[in-house]
């Protein structure tokens, strides 16, 4: 494999995990017993860090990856075992 496939691979990686983190250690002006802005969505977080979110997210990707690399240099897993039809 070159280095600009696991690039792209690690990059899509990256960008999946991030979308994956979003939802979690977030927490609303409401959980946190704060006053809303006026016109401001419930839902709305209180604070978010993209820093640490996406240090988060590269963390996920690098293992993420890490499992598909060597499922690709061993062949653990194989199209052959996803053939339920056969």
């Amino acid at each position: 494999m070159t280095w600009t496939s696991i690039s792209a691979i690690y990059f899509l990686f990256f960008v999946g995990s991030a979308f994956i983190l979003l939802p979690f250690g977030v927490k609303t002006d409401e959980e946190l017993g704060k006053e809303l802005v006026p016109g401001q969505a419930e839902s709305a977080p209180h604070r978010f860090s993209p820093g640490r979110h996406l240090l988060l997210a590269a963390g996920l990707a690098m293992v993420l990856f890490g499992l598909y690399y060597a499922n690709w240099t061993y062949g653990w897993i194989t199209p052959d075992h996803l053939d339920f039809y056969n």
